[in-house]
């Protein structure tokens, strides 16, 4: 009788469903046990909307000390910061993130110096700092500020027609400004007129792009800084004279940076680059695709950069100085020496034929192997400008260059990237439309094709 039962179909057919059951409640169980221990996602968005850049893997992955992170906010909009929060902690072991409501707990909120809600915070020993904007460049840069710590600042020369950092229009660097905050660096500006000596809390000097001629005890300010182990980053346009504004040839700047292994040119490098006709740039914006092994643009291969009204650079090593070419333009290029008044023409079969250097980065050897003169050179200026700075990878080799000029080497990689506005815009029409297709269409569809089979089955 039991062996029967045993036999029985309906006995074989309970125990498959109940070994089915049991291996899939074993499954979901461990599935859910790997997924509370190991939080693993994958971002299969065309921009990598939920990745976190590489810069931001690589401050992360090299925190020595342990990193919390509050995100202040009521606590039904906790889920607000999880979706940005979470992908930290899940980089490194040393990210705690704590989710905190201001409103609940006012006086932690009022220690930790909280004035809105929507915002984190970071701690890292005694060191405290908020995120200037709750995004992943907010937060990456206040963990940089906390774990750098000190004050670093970036000088900008003015009183030679050079770009201001207080200028909000196209030619400004109000941008780059801003950017600069974000690695935790303060940006001002300096003036050789009244004392021609640069100010000794200066980590970094730019010179961006003066129209006139430098004088005298200006180039000996600039060579004192470099040769004594300063740090300086000069970006020369060539001296055209077209559109009203004539920019000068700057001997003085020109041959200083000459002998330290720089000769800037007096041309106009153009580049009939296909990708920037398609990109409705012309030939007078080279576009850069290539670069060199040196570390400011080793992490940039296959980003492309643009460079509107550039110069050529020639290059050597010299006595006292390691110069190292960046990038260059392409193979097709060619430059002019026609920069005079008019309209700017040449003709690629006369000109002189690329590539060109367009970006040098020199050490100046002062005999203390820890106190090395570094100093950069770029053939032009708009590159930097608000005006060109978010076109591409500008805003990376901006801030490549600061960091390497500030001994930042850690913080030199690809930023996080602004996200891409992919929303679908449809007119009246094409609403109607969409409208008639869902609606009426495809359910008659269905209705027609029922009938069909119904008719042949019939």
């Amino acid at each position: 009788m039991a062996s029967a039962w045993i036999k029985a179909r309906q006995t074989r057919y309970a125990a498959y469903a109940t070994l089915y059951i049991l291996v899939i409640v074993f499954v979901l169980a461990a599935a859910n046990f790997l997924a509370n221990r190991y939080n693993k996602s994958f971002d299969a968005t065309a921009n990598k909307r939920f990745t976190l850049s590489d810069q931001t893997a690589k401050v992360v992955g090299e925190l020595k000390d342990d990193v919390r992170i509050t995100y202040w906010d009521k606590s039904t909009s906790f889920p607000t910061g999880q979706d940005l929060l979470d992908r930290y902690s899940n980089l490194s072991r040393k990210v705690h993130v704590v989710y905190t409501d201001p409103f609940k707990q006012p006086q932690l909120a009022r220690a930790a110096g909280i004035k809105s809600v929507g915002t984190a915070t970071i701690d890292i020993g005694a060191k405290h700092e908020e995120a200037k904007t709750f995004d992943e460049e907010g937060v990456t840069g206040a963990i940089v500020r906390a774990v750098k710590g000190g004050q670093r600042t970036i000088c900008f020369v003015q009183g030679n027609g050079e770009h201001q950092i207080d200028d909000s229009e196209r030619t400004g660097l109000s941008q780059l400004k801003t950017l600069l905050e974000g690695d935790n660096y303060t940006s001002k500006s300096i003036s050789f007129l009244q004392k021609a000596e640069v100010p000794a809390d200066c980590t970094v000097v730019v010179v961006a792009g003066p129209s006139t001629d430098y004088a005298q005890p200006e180039i000996d300010a600039l060579r004192k800084l470099v040769e004594a182990g300063g740090r300086a980053l000069f970006l020369l346009d060539p001296p055209l004279k077209v559109r009203g504004r004539e920019i000068a040839d700057n001997a003085p700047l020109n041959d200083l940076l000459t002998s330290w292994g720089v000769t800037p040119e007096k041309n106009l490098v153009l580049d009939e680059n296909p990708i920037g006709q398609l990109a409705g740039l012309g030939p007078e914006v080279p576009l850069v695709m290539n670069y060199e092994s040196h570390p400011i643009v080793a992490p940039m291969k296959g980003t492309a950069t643009g460079f509107p009204l550039t110069r050529a650079l020639e290059t050597k090593a010299t006595g006292k100085t390691t110069v190292d070419k960046l990038f260059g333009s392409s193979d097709g290029s060619f430059a002019t020496t026609n920069l005079g008044p008019g309209e700017i023409s040449a003709d690629p079969k006369t000109s002189k034929p690329g590539p060109f250097t367009m970006a040098a980065a020199g050490t100046y050897n002062t005999g203390q192997p820890s106190k090395q003169g570094r100093f950069v050179v770029v053939g032009n200026s708009g590159w930097a400008s608000n005006g060109f700075i978010r076109f591409n990878g500008n805003r990376d080799l901006a801030l490549n260059m600061t960091n390497w000029l500030a001994s930042d080497e850690d913080l030199i990689s690809i930023r996080p990237k602004e996200q891409d506005d992919r929303r679908i815009t449809v007119s009246r029409s094409q609403m109607a439309m969409i409208g008639w297709v869902s609606v009426i269409l495809m359910p008659l569809i269905v209705i027609v094709a029922g009938i069909a089979v119904w008719w042949r089955r019939r």
